[in-house]
């Protein structure tokens, strides 16, 4: 079956909270058909060669099956947290976009749940 390569915003949206040098983004399917394929593609390594310029210490992947969701937390990824970093995003509140412009393949037949306008 022919897939699409599409951004991954496409297929879901996100949250980023922080707590300290660790950040938390969730990301959420905008149709549970697109939750196994998030399951299969956006595996906790790939999010961590994903922000691989944030240089994170560790990244761990928490599912949420029953809301079509992921919870990522990204170790030692906001130059030391809010208080100890001079990076103008120190919240790490702006990481969801980056995670969001990451890939993913879908099959064609699914291409009418996307959303937004492709590039």
């Amino acid at each position: 079956m022919p897939e699409l390569q599409v951004p991954l915003w496409r297929v879901a949206h996100g949250r980023t909270g922080d707590k300290g040098n660790r950040s938390n983004i969730s990301l959420i399917a905008w149709n549970p058909a697109f939750y196994p394929l998030l399951e299969h593609q956006v595996s906790a390594d790939r999010v961590h060669e994903h922000f691989a310029t944030r240089q994170p210490i560790h990244v761990e992947r928490y599912a949420l099956p029953h809301l079509q969701a992921f919870n990522y937390v990204l170790d030692d990824v906001l130059d030391g947290g809010v208080n100890d970093s001079l990076n103008l995003d120190s919240h790490g509140k702006a990481l969801s976009f980056h995670l969001l412009a990451m890939t993913v393949r879908i099959p064609e037949d699914l291409r009418h749940l996307l959303r937004g306008q492709a590039d």
